[in-house]
């Protein structure tokens, strides 16, 4: 009977859904483990073969805790809101919702011919007003919330306005925006509106005028991340900094908590470590430099954050971010026109192009002055986009003897630079290290660095213009998008004071509109639902959801996602608590990852949830690149060359399909089928075959370089698939897609199935296995254990041929040997694993059986394979008893059938018998 892998996959692929194999339930009887995937957001052009590497990871791992009698949940639904089904909603008018269902069915049958072992009960889809419900829940929660600094954690706006009512602000510890203080006398006076103005100061979802990065080519606001190189990184579209009203999340809140919380979760350090940069926590001083011209009606302070407030004497300038609200402010008529073209300029840069082109130094005077705080001298003070609004107050004094930027924007305009530390020569570039004795400081000079910092914050403070300061880098969220396909924000305004929903009003459904485009006045698409109010009266908010949001909790979702009442049971969140294992890439470490802590943390703290990390242990999977394929037209023909000839043409590589070339070698008839222009195309062959060219890149339509696993299954299965992409390497390391060792996987699956098979025929043994037999498996079983749990995966899927290679060689057929291989392998490759576990008689289904355990006993040597030499040369071997004596070796070597032609009759010469060793015959 042949390995028939389609019949044999349909079938248990069929099998599963219909007796419901992966349905898991809350059963506090038994330990969990919960393996999660970072669900995916369905595009139409479906899976390419470097998609499913974490899923097919988790899919083993989660088998074998399975397998080692875990009550595993190992769930799987869709990010469904985003921007590219909106983008292809406004090119085509067909509605965002069908075009996601479209998308979400292709993906579901990719994944289904995997063979993955996902409770699809659990399904969550973030477009589902069902699930979208929770997501606006959780919105309000977070409206309805500030942070207590005093408790460390969020607490309900109402305690807030109790506190204020009693005693007014002062001495509220509160995470919030500027505010001026005020008694609980002048709080009770205040009109409502006003009341609600101070309270989202301090919500931890809030409106507010900010900065933002705004893309009138898909008109919308983008999160920092994603803009790349000043355009978008979805279309590749201009980006601008722009002032404008925003929903945002105060994450900055929670900066202290993230950062430490990092030191108790098992994650790859490089990710841990990308996210304490993007917190970026400093400690310094707050520095505020009063006005020359200050008067009483212009009585402004411009506030500096410094980590290195020892060189405060080496300051020569200030210089503000273009976007500073101080700016027009303290700008002098002279200046105005300059001011207002360079920050017109500076809008156009994105964040990450003004702090990366540190060749381009750009700047303007504003004309006014600021006050040294201890030397009493007049400061310039400066505009300049390498100092960002986000970034610390967005305003930096210029210490040029001893920071990079400063050195070659005072350079660059012919500014001071005035050394304070020694231990460079500042006239070349500036000295940055963090060492040195202070010179040209007054008070300070003669001090170490460190102790020169503490005592300038000392001095800082006694002189009231600042204080000791803890900085982060982490900027709250921005959390309105223009568009129309995400969750609409669930606030209504009155008088332009946005007002939260009943919670029984929800789930504020998206409304059907004519066209995905904002207004003709600007407003965001959901502008045009006319008769969209609350209470047919007041306007709800036009902005929805970003694509983060749906996919910061959906790891709860999973845990009961039926649930019409609760985000999911208290039971189910009891039990199942977080995530124990998950898998995804690291490209999220500083937007998923970051925000999924955030409201991880936000929930625990309003009693929700138990636990205040989203995951105990999470693994990057690495990129599976494409290996592009390379055709050589010499240059004005229709002549193609193969890759061995190129040089000694003048030829243009192009790109080819990668699927009509194998093992490097193309397919002519199918290359001149591919496209028109080359249906008359000529070759010169290599041996009578095209050799292509090839390089590693990422995987592209562009590059044609995109191989569907679809394909891939349809040719050698989905278990061949599977193993295949694990025996590529390391699951945390890119590595290329290349199918020309795909065969020899395909060889192994056949290989490992014979061993259940004599001459076509099921023929397995109930006969004992033999010491040989039994020491091959329990070495796979400890290789294998050990592999599974280190996600090492690549090496045992060599570990797996090498027993299936020794069992052939022993013609092994034994049962006792084969059942528990059969389990060791289900993990990998289910669908054989099942039809073998089936054919030995079992009814149940192989993921109910008991992951195999190794046994040392088994490994202790008691034989030896000795090489026998005749005459010095290796003839043969011979495996004997370890404790057999010199003499009992030499008899057995002696009577050897294969011994009989060297010595034709004849006694030997002499035997030379070194135990454990060697056997030499002379003759």
């Amino acid at each position: 009977m042949e390995y028939n892998f389609r019949e044999i996959e349909e079938k248990w692929q069929q099998s599963w859904r219909e007796s419901g194999t992966y349905k898991v339930e809350t059963d506090t009887s038994r330990e969990k483990y919960y393996v999660l995937d970072m669900f995916p957001y369905p595009s139409g052009a479906g899976l390419h073969v470097g998609h499913p590497l974490g899923y097919i990871a988790s899919d083993i791992f989660s088998r074998y805790k399975r397998l080692r009698g875990f009550n595993v949940l190992h769930p799987m639904g869709y990010d469904s809101f985003g921007l590219p089904a909106e983008q292809y909603a406004i090119q085509t008018g067909q509605h965002p919702a069908v075009t996601t269902l479209n998308n979400i069915e292709r993906y579901r049958n990719q994944l289904d011919r995997m063979g993955f072992a996902y409770d699809w009960s659990r399904e969550v889809r973030t477009s589902d007003p069902s699930y979208y419900r929770w997501t606006q829940w959780i919105f309000l929660k977070l409206f309805g919330s500030w942070y207590n600094v005093a408790s460390g954690k969020a607490e309900p706006i109402a305690s807030l306005i109790s506190i204020f009512s009693r005693s007014g602000n002062k001495g509220v510890q509160a995470v919030c925006d500027e505010t001026v203080s005020f008694t609980a006398d002048e709080w009770n006076a205040m009109e409502p509106k006003e009341q609600q103005l101070v309270l989202l100061k301090y919500r931890l979802a809030f409106l507010s005028e900010t900065m933002v990065n705004w893309c009138p080519g898909l008109g919308t606001v983008l999160a920092n991340e994603e803009v790349k190189d000043g355009v978008s990184e979805r279309g590749g579209f201009p980006v601008e900094r722009k002032k404008m009203k925003q929903w945002s999340m105060r994450i900055s809140a929670y900066a202290e908590r993230l950062l430490e919380g990092l030191d108790h979760i098992d994650w790859s350090e490089s990710l841990k470590e990308a996210q304490r940069n993007w917190i970026g926590k400093s400690e310094g001083a707050m520095v505020r430099f009063k006005l020359a011209d200050a008067t009483p009606a212009n009585n402004n302070l411009i506030e500096v954050f410094t980590t290195r407030p020892d060189t405060i004497f080496g300051v020569s300038f200030i210089t503000l971010a273009p976007e500073h609200e101080l700016v027009e402010h303290i700008t002098t008529p002279e200046y105005a026109g300059a001011v207002a073209n360079y920050v017109a300029y500076a809008k156009n840069r994105s964040e990450r192009e003004r702090m990366t082109d540190v060749r381009k130094v750009t700047g303007q005077f504003t004309g006014a002055y600021v006050i040294h705080p201890f030397t009493g001298k007049n400061i310039p003070v400066w505009i300049g986009d390498y100092v960002l609004a986000g970034y610390g107050t967005g305003a930096v004094m210029g210490v040029p003897g001893h920071d990079g930027r400063d050195h070659a924007f005072a350079s660059h305009f012919h500014l001071d630079i005035i050394e304070v530390v020694k231990g460079g020569d500042v006239s070349s570039e500036a000295y940055e290290a963090k060492s040195g004795q202070l010179v040209n400081s007054d008070f300070l000079n003669g001090l170490e660095v460190e102790d020169a910092i503490q005592l300038a914050i000392k001095k800082i403070t006694e002189n009231g213009f600042g204080e000791r300061k803890i900085n982060y880098r982490l900027r709250d969220a921005i959390f309105g998008r223009q568009r129309y396909w995400g969750e609409p924000i669930p606030v209504y305004y009155i008088d332009g004071i946005p007002y939260p929903l009943n919670e029984s009003e929800l789930p504020l459904v998206l409304p059907e509109i004519d066209t995905f485009l904002p207004t003709p006045d600007g407003d965001p698409p959901l502008g045009r639902a006319i008769e969209w109010k609350h209470n047919g009266n007041y306007s709800y908010e036009l902005s929805t959801m970003p694509g983060w949001a749906g996919s910061s909790w959906y790891f709860l979702r999973y845990m009961d996602p039926d649930n019409t009442e609760a985000i999911a049971s208290a039971e189910a969140l009891d039990y199942w608590k977080q995530v124990d294992l998950y898998l995804g890439g690291s490209e999220h470490a500083t937007g998923h990852l970051l925000y999924v802590r955030f409201w991880t943390k936000f929930l625990f703290d309003i009693n929700v949830i138990k636990v205040d990390e989203p995951a105990k242990k999470l693994i990057n999977q690495g990129m599976i690149q494409g290996t592009s394929c390379f055709v050589y037209r010499i240059n004005g023909t229709n002549k193609f060359v193969s890759y061995g000839f190129k040089d000694k043409f003048i030829t243009t590589a192009l790109h080819v399909d990668v699927n009509i070339v194998n093992n490097n070698i193309l397919d002519i008839d199918a290359f001149r089928k591919w496209r028109d222009e080359y249906a008359d195309a000529e070759f010169e062959l290599e041996d009578g075959k095209y050799i292509c060219g090839t390089e590693v890149e990422k995987m592209s339509k562009s590059k044609w370089n995109v191989v569907s696993p679809d394909d891939i299954i349809a040719q050698y299965g989905a278990d061949c698939f599977r193993m295949y992409e694990m025996f590529l390497g390391p699951i945390e390391q890119s590595k290329p897609w290349n199918t020309n060792g795909i065969t020899g996987v395909f060889n192994f699956l056949r290989k490992f199935w014979k061993l259940w098979f004599s001459n076509g025929t099921y023929n397995v043994s109930d006969e004992a296995p033999s010491p040989s037999e039994l020491k091959i498996l329990h070495k796979t079983i400890k290789k294998v254990t050990e592999d599974i749990e280190r996600f090492s995966f690549n090496t045992s899927v060599s570990s797996f041929m090498i027993c299936v290679n020794e069992l052939t060689e022993l013609k092994c057929n034994k049962r006792s040997i084969l059942e528990p291989l059969a389990i060791l392998i289900a993990p990998f490759a289910p669908h054989i694993a099942e039809e073998l576990w089936s054919k030995m008689g079992h009814q149940q289904s192989i993921v109910n059986a008991q992951f195999p355990i190794f046994n040392q006993s088994f490994l202790a040597d008691n034989e030896f394979e000795y090489p026998v030499s005749v005459n010095g040369k290796t003839r043969f071997k011979i495996t004997l008893p370890l404790g057999m004596t010199k003499e009992q070796v030499e008899e057995s070597v002696l009577g050897a059938g294969e011994m009989g032609k060297y010595l034709n009759g004849n006694a030997p010469k002499k035997v030379i018998v070194v135990p454990g060793r060697i056997v030499n015959v002379v003759v």
